[in-house]
């Protein structure tokens, strides 16, 4: 076991995508530290940069009250999508109607994905009071460029009555070779020749926003965010595109809740350079590593010496070398893997 002189650490990893939510890694991390060193004082703090759990999240810390809505899901069928609702403020992630999460990894492609259920919830949200969104982008199964979205009758037309927020670190324009069919259509299932037709798609739905709307989208930095969703927010209801991690650190009032720590863990599903492009435990280094340390703690590590350079005190990789991805994914297998982590290094 190490020797830590901490006493008060704040613990704030986002998700192991697919496997545990961000509050299921913070419990667990909590849960072993507490266990070792009954006499700590430990913060949770579960992230979310805008994707998978964004709302949940944000409206457990805001204390925010959970509403669930019916709505169509990416492939069509009828599901139940949860956002928070404080005021006149309702807390939504496109991932609770058309997340990847919902799809089975079998029958994922972009080409049919719909982002309907994304518009249907907002306009629910509307009827029910809600004049600001707040919105994270992140984790969609679509590439329809809000087609979807925009397909709800009636959501249009609230367009001048609403405000809002977009949270999204993703910088990438509607078309084009770093597009949102291009670098994130394969993520979501899409083949080569599925890729060259989802971009024809968002090129002549790129037209059809510049005829309704007056902006061009194509070549908009972030437009591309969830497959084109961030373009027609932002043309049709002026959207603001805020930077993801960041912005939530300032929801939850982070710098605070940092301020007496000795230590700081954070972590994800997979660390690695990418890590450093602005995703949430780099959101975190950034905020702290200049007066705390700040140790990460992820289901797989790669580049690990770029990660060490970048400022993290510290980078475990909770998978055994040689451990199947898809044993390792397992919440049950992860869960154990991430507790024998922790007590290894406390």
């Amino acid at each position: 076991m190490r020797e830590f002189a901490e006493r008060t650490v704040v613990i704030a990893p986002d998700s192991f995508k697919e496997c545990l939510s961000s509050v299921e890694v913070c419990n667990i991390i909590a849960d072993e530290i507490a266990g070792l060193h009954p006499g700590w004082r430990l913060v949770k703090c579960p992230l979310s940069d805008g994707g998978e759990g964004f709302s949940e999240v944000l409206s457990e810390r805001l204390g925010a009250e959970r509403v669930s809505v019916r709505v169509t899901g990416p492939l069509g069928e009828s599901l139940e999508a949860r956002y928070g609702r404080k005021g006149d403020t309702a807390i939504m992630d496109v991932a609770s109607a058309c997340g990847l999460q919902l799809v089975n990894p079998a029958e994922r492609n972009p080409l049919l994905a719909t982002t309907k259920g994304v518009g249907e919830m907002m306009l629910s949200a509307y009827k029910a009071g809600c004049r600001r969104f707040v919105l994270g982008l992140g984790g969609s199964a679509t590439c329809d460029g809000g087609a979807g979205m925009m397909s709800v009758r009636g959501l249009q037309e609230i367009a001048g009555d609403i405000k809002i927020e977009v949270l999204c670190d993703v910088v990438n324009p509607f078309i084009g070779t770093d597009g949102a069919a291009r670098v994130f259509g394969p993520q979501k299932g899409a083949s080569p020749a599925v890729v060259e037709l989802l971009e024809e798609r968002m090129r002549e739905r790129a037209e059809t926003i510049l005829r309704e709307t007056g902006t061009d989208v194509s070549l908009l930095p972030g437009a591309g965010a969830a497959g084109g969703i961030a373009g027609s927010l932002l043309a049709y209801f002026d959207a603001a595109l805020l930077p993801g991690i960041d912005t939530f650190l300032d929801y939850v009032g982070f710098d605070e809740l940092v301020g007496e720590a000795g230590l700081v863990i954070s972590g994800e599903g997979r660390s690695d350079s990418q890590t450093l492009m602005g995703k949430a435990p780099f959101g975190v280094l950034r905020r702290t590593s200049a007066v705390v340390p700040v140790i990460l703690i992820s289901g797989t590590v790669e580049d690990r010496a770029a990660l060490l350079g970048a400022g993290f005190s510290e980078a475990v990789q909770i998978t055994p070398a040689g451990m199947p991805l898809a044993e390792a994914v397992k919440p049950c297998t992860a869960e154990r893997n991430l507790r024998s982590a922790v007590k290894a290094l406390f």
